[in-house]
């Protein structure tokens, strides 16, 4: 029962050695053709295709391409998602579990090569957004349920009797009539020899014994005792190891080599190399490499292109602060100029967040071989193989049918894996490969990462609000400026839309009843290489327009909380969720109060990422004039669950995510280039820092969200507002740590 690519992918393995809205949520509808069909060139979809498009398998219909049964009860199942620490491996065991009748804990789960039968995303296949399992359930249930009909089937030919008289028992059929039972390994061969069933039929629901449970994660064990296996862990016969130094700025070039002849009497340096603005030392290790590339002296020429050396983060700030296009709108209703025209009061403010990192603990690294037979070994980590499997075609001058892609596992996510123009060391690796005609291994060093990492846009947004006498809002108007990565990398495909969901996202479609509301997006370049951020636009977006909520609360004498509460209720889903979160946190109180001692006070948002509805509360102190989280409740609704425990895990990894981003973290350029080349300069939440966080998952029933960033947007705003009830200051500007608080 092991499929043929399956086959070829042990044997390229062999080597290895064994060291242990245009809205979102219609991107994600879209996005899979759209990949496919316009920014993918045209030879990767007819290497993919093999003839004719009637003639490829539906994807997850042919049950050979995603599982093996073993004899000994072992299922490897292939999946067409990278586990990064998301937990989409044990998903995927528990939903093909389930209807395979097999516990998922007897699975072993990897990320699938590139593949026509894994583009299960509506055409294309794509670890991200928080769509991987929503995307995929029912294909995977599919899958479960047609595997087990043919064990089924094997079984009562080989009997000769009645399907209808057989069952089902964790990886064994049984005739309980006779008492008969065998294992489905004994059966795997026989039945993958079947025709599959069509509409096999699913579960109830209702007899579920494993979606919707707290299943253990099947990473656990192998990443607690450092078997896990990484890009970086990789290794193959005859490899040398490359490290790189990079230019300070992108688009400057490799002038000269001052002390080059120092350097390649270095130990261990095997060949020095000149790549796009950057330089590599080849080495029979990484460590010997990396001395000596950063040995190497560089004069940079200023090149032509790319970031321009004036360029400034704060220069940038400014440019948005004074664009005052109209641009496009992306959310209106009502008649917002009138309302404001008559309005009682009219409030407005401007709120900005800084150029971000990723900042993974994972260097970005990749690992180029090329074979004998004209193929290309690569291993990288990555979040869309294919679509990286065409890239690195198109660099090493192959066919993708050549380039046989590997994904380990990933430390991490966040947005970091997709292909950024300088943010990629594979081309690199796939470069040096093929001069030095020997398997080569790039791993950048921490400060190369810094350097050359792609970054979450810096964002602007104004707002202004009427309210009427009574003090409640009539018209919200507001403008997001700058740029999204969704317009930067698939914007031309789109046919290049006058609104950028990744700008807007998080201030568009909010379920307040304030009866005229109008969003602009107002587009203004960034020169910087641009990225996804772990819950894109919403990671600040959430926090512009739930802080300026709580500003048109306190400008009409109101409180937040019920202000929420009241402009919720024509949306019983949302609302009932922010009673919840209220209800998680002991009952709602503002502050400030007294707890432990010490002056503290509450802050409340409320977010709609991923398909998912979030409510959040935090409760924080000053203390030495920094920002102190004891507390976050989170009170989250993806409508349907696989694994509330995972649920509960991405909550709270997503809430230490926008605690580190909100109170800490800024990319800061000056003279074209960032200044922060480390974690002492660029520094992120601590331990020390960490509140307790205490998450609640409603199960609504509505149709199944993401889990792995809606937690994050929710968290800035709700301590942006407890930190305005405490101290009377409103933060418009992030990080908090640029904030001087007087006395509390």
């Amino acid at each position: 029962m092991i499929p043929p690519f399956a086959r070829d992918a042990a044997k390229s393995l062999s080597t290895v050695s064994p060291l242990p809205s245009l809205s979102r949520r219609s991107l994600g509808a879209g996005l899979g053709a759209l990949i496919l069909g316009a920014v993918l060139p045209g030879r990767m979809a007819r290497a993919q295709g093999e003839g004719a498009a009637a003639a490829a398998p539906r994807p997850g219909t042919r049950v050979k391409a995603f599982l093996e049964i073993h004899a000994d009860g072992r299922v490897r199942l292939l999946s067409p998602f990278v586990e990064g620490g998301q937990g989409i491996a044990t998903a995927m065991a528990q939903i093909v579990g389930e209807e395979l009748d097999v516990d998922p804990a007897r699975f072993e789960v990897e990320c699938a090569p590139p593949g026509t039968d894994y583009l299960v995303v509506n055409g294309t296949r794509m670890t991200g957004g928080s769509f991987s399992t929503r995307s995929s359930y029912e294909i995977m249930r599919r899958l479960g349920a047609t595997t087990r009909d043919l064990l089924i089937r094997a079984a009562a030919m080989q009997w000769k009797v009645k399907p209808q008289e057989l069952a089902t028992e964790n990886g064994t059929v049984v005739h309980r009539r006779s008492g008969r039972r065998l294992a489905y390994g004994a059966l795997a061969e026989e039945a993958m020899a079947l025709t599959p069933g069509e509409n096999v039929p699913l579960r109830d629901p209702k007899t579920f014994r494993y979606i919707g449970k707290p299943v253990a994660r099947l990473d656990m064990r192998d990443k607690s005792t450092g078997r896990a296996q990484y890009s970086i862990d990789m290794r193959v016969d005859g490899m040398l190891q490359a490290a790189v130094q990079h230019a300070p700025r992108i688009g400057a070039e490799a002038d000269s080599l001052v002390n080059e002849d120092e350097v390649r009497a270095m130990p261990g340096v095997h060949s020095i190399h000149r790549l796009k603005d950057a330089v590599a030392v080849l080495g029979d290790s990484w460590w010997r490499a990396r001395r000596a590339v950063e040995t190497l002296r560089v004069n940079w020429s200023a090149g032509q292109g790319g970031v321009p050396e004036d360029f400034s983060s704060a220069g940038m700030l400014a440019a948005l602060k004074t664009e005052r296009s109209s641009g496009a709108p992306a959310d209106s209703s009502g008649d917002v100029e009138t309302a404001l025209r008559g309005a009682a009061k009219v409030i407005e403010a401007e709120y900005d967040a800084p150029y971000l990192a990723h900042a993974q603990l994972e260097p970005p690294s990749a690992l180029a071989r090329f074979n004998d037979d004209g193929t290309l070994d690569l291993w990288l980590p990555n979040q869309m193989p294919e679509l990286f499997q065409a890239a690195a075609a198109r660099t090493a001058g192959l066919e993708p049918a050549q380039v046989k892609l590997h994904s380990p596992m990933l430390g991490g996510f966040f947005g970091r894996h997709f292909i950024y123009d300088f943010a990629n060391p594979f081309h690199q690796a796939i470069q040096l490969a093929k001069a030095v005609n020997r398997p080569v291994k790039v791993i950048w060093s921490r400060m190369e990462e810094f350097v050359r990492d792609a970054v979450r846009p810096l964002g602007f947004a104004r707002f202004k609000a009427g309210l009427d006498a009574n003090g409640m809002p009539v018209a919200l108007q507001a403008a997001a400026v700058g740029e999204g990565p969704i317009g930067r990398y698939f914007g031309a495909a789109m046919g290049n839309p006058p609104v950028d969901s990744s700008m807007v996202e998080g201030i568009v479609e909010k379920p307040y009843a304030i009866p005229n509301k109008r969003v602009d997006c107002v587009k203004h370049p960034h020169p910087t290489v641009i990225a996804f951020w772990r819950s894109v636009g919403h990671s600040m977006n959430d926090y512009f327009y739930e802080s300026f909520f709580d500003e048109i609360a306190t400008a009409g004498g109101k409180d937040p909380f019920e202000l929420r509460m009241a402009l919720l209720k024509d949306s019983p889903r949302q609302r009932d969720l922010l009673r919840a979160v209220g209800e998680l946190s002991g009952g709602w109180k503002r502050g400030p109060f007294v707890a432990d001692g010490e002056r503290r006070a509450r802050g409340v948002a409320m977010a709609t990422p991923f398909n998912t509805e979030v409510a959040t509360i935090a409760e924080v102190s000053i203390r030495d004039n920094e920002v102190k989280v004891h507390d976050v409740w989170v009170a989250i609704d993806p409508g349907s669950i696989v694994n509330p425990a995972i649920i509960a895990n991405q909550v709270q990894s997503a809430v230490a995510l926008g605690l580190s981003s909100s109170l800490l973290e800024e990319v800061v350029y000056e003279k074209g280039a960032p200044q922060a080349r480390n974690f002492d300069s660029y520094p992120i939440l601590s331990r020390t820092r960490m509140p307790r966080v205490h998450v609640r998952v409603v199960e609504s029933g509505a149709p199944m969200g993401g889990v792995g960033e809606p937690g994050l947007p929710g968290v800035p705003p709700a301590v942006a507002n407890a930190v305005a009830a405490l101290t009377g200051q409103r933060v418009r500007s992030l990080p908090f740590s640029k904030t001087r608080f007087g006395a509390v």
